[in-house]
């Protein structure tokens, strides 16, 4: 269809297919994301909402003018905090053991599902995406009912005679990496599986049959073939892991200092409603800058 001369309009169904999901990113991510960052640089204040406007009209000898105020005090606080900057390492540092684990875990489980009988495939699939049938707050609720003093995993410890007495696990960091892992391990696991299936195994008796042993032919050919499926999966447990905050406040106690609980007692405790939106935007830009880097280079790194 020509839209005058020597364009054409490309067709309605083509313009709907790209407009739906700019559609969707901008009522769900951009709209928000544009409220938390208006409310970031706003100036807490005792009413209701707990916070300013950051444009009003504003009357002055009898002249009207349209005051702008943006508060850029609340991103100096985060950055000259020990308490915000404490939160940010201690998250980053978590999420990433947890995604370090998970992954350890989850790789050689796809590599098990990838291999097997295709017959047998969907049912490991259904025992991998069973736990989203539970509630995640019941699950979580299930590991400190596991790990407390008087727990079933301190109770078979004592019974089986390892240890003296029960292991202090709940309220610990340990507790909240065992919680992450546990909840996140199906977003491991489901990425690397899609991509290990689609490898051809002719590729690994080739190597086998030029001479190369299993283990190495298994890291010179099925890991790089798995990359891509790996660093999805790592994103997808990364990124939520690091503003969990149920996890780290029912399993790790008052010690266990994450961003994702700070950000929430800024807001419902302290009702400090610009700080808070001031945390999320910049805990929004540690982890969406670097990812998109990453992808930018990918990009040419696949063009090259």
């Amino acid at each position: 269809m020509r839209n005058g001369p020597g364009r054409v309009r490309p067709p309605l169904g083509r313009v709907l297919l790209v407009a739906v999901p700019f559609a969707w990113l901008a009522a769900f991510f951009l709209f928000p994301f544009l409220i938390v960052l208006k409310l970031s640089l706003s100036e807490t204040a005792l009413a209701q909402p707990p916070f300013l406007p950051i444009v009003e009209w504003v009357e002055e000898a009898g002249d009207l003018y349209l005051a702008i105020r943006l508060r850029v005090q609340n991103y100096l606080t985060l950055l000259s905090d020990g308490l915000y900057l404490a939160a940010f390492t201690s998250s980053l540092r978590i999420a990433a053991t947890a995604t370090l684990l998970a992954l350890l875990v989850a790789f050689p489980v796809a590599l098990g599902m990838a291999r097997c009988r295709a017959e047998i495939r969907p049912f490991l699939l259904l025992a991998v995406m069973l736990p989203f049938w539970t509630s995640f707050l019941i699950r979580v609720y299930a590991w400190m009912g596991i790990l407390k003093d008087d727990g079933l995993f301190n109770a078979l410890l004592l019974g089986l005679g390892l240890i003296a007495e029960p292991l202090v696990l709940l309220d610990t960091e340990t507790a909240v990496l065992i919680g992450i892992v546990y909840s996140y391990l199906p977003f491991m696991i489901l990425p690397i599986f899609a991509n290990l299936e689609k490898h051809d195994p002719s590729l690994l008796e080739a190597a086998v049959d030029l001479g190369c042993r299993p283990w190495k032919a298994f890291w010179r050919i099925t890991v790089p073939l798995a990359r891509p499926g790996i660093w999805a999966g790592c994103f997808l447990v990364f990124i939520p892991a690091v503003g969990e905050f149920v996890v780290p406040d029912l399993l790790g106690g008052a010690d266990t200092l994450m961003i994702g609980r700070t950000l929430w007692l800024e807001f419902f405790t302290n009702r400090d409603w610009p700080l808070a939106s001031a945390v999320a935007i910049l805990m929004l830009l540690v982890l969406v800058v670097p990812i998109v880097l990453f992808q930018r280079q990918q990009a040419l790194e696949r063009l090259r």
